[in-house]
């Protein structure tokens, strides 16, 4: 298995649990307002634990692959980290598109920044899962 590939594996898997654990703080919360709760109650702390726990990530993989953490993508890597991030950024677009059209008939602006940034961990996580899948099966 190459870096890259261990790298997408615990990268995506923290950024599902992660995500997963900010709907669940989102729908606790909405529960309790009644609707969708302000940005600041899910947002900032999940960015702060997302941050520290991708560091903390990055520095263990880097001290288990010192000299394969320091090389940069090969000829054959390179193309398929881009396609995996074209196609992520394609998710992202359609689920923008999605929140500004909900936002049309909701008219929520709370709503429509939490659904932002679930499209942004959600197209993340499909970035890192193609990655996965280009990485081992891709050419």
């Amino acid at each position: 298995m190459s870096y890259r590939e261990m790298s997408a594996w615990v990268m995506g898997a923290l950024t599902a649990a992660l995500g997963l654990h900010y709907l669940s703080t989102y729908l606790d919360a909405a529960q309790g307002a009644g609707g969708a709760p302000p940005a600041a109650a899910t947002f900032i702390p999940y960015v702060i634990v997302v941050v520290a726990a991708s560091i903390t990530a990055q520095i263990v993989l880097a001290i288990l692959a010192p000299k394969r953490a320091d090389t940069p993508p090969d000829e054959r890597e390179r193309p398929l980290l881009d396609r995996a991030g074209h196609w992520a950024g394609v998710i992202q677009a359609v689920l923008a598109v999605t929140a500004l059209v909900t936002f049309m008939h909701r008219e929520d602006g709370a709503l429509l920044f939490h659904m932002i940034v679930g499209g942004l961990i959600l197209a993340q996580v499909a970035e890192y899962a193609l990655q996965i899948i280009l990485l081992r099966w891709g050419s």
